[in-house]
């Protein structure tokens, strides 16, 4: 496990109640959270940019039949 880093943010009050709101948790969890979110959006933006350019060997029906 990566060690953690304790820092300090400064955020509009609106914007971090929103955010509580939206996330249902305290400050460190919002904030946390929001972190994943962002990092997650650049991995996804990755993916979209090999949309059509790879090609896969089985086809989905093969895939589909193959259930544990």
């Amino acid at each position: 496990m990566k060690p953690r880093q304790k820092i300090t943010v400064h955020v509009r009050g609106d914007l971090l109640a929103k955010a509580q709101k939206a996330s249902g948790d305290g400050i460190s969890g919002t904030v946390r959270r929001g972190l994943e979110l962002l990092a997650a959006s650049e991995a996804y933006e990755r993916l979209l940019k090999l949309r059509g350019k790879v090609r896969f060997t089985v086809a989905l029906g093969k895939l589909r039949e193959d259930r544990f």
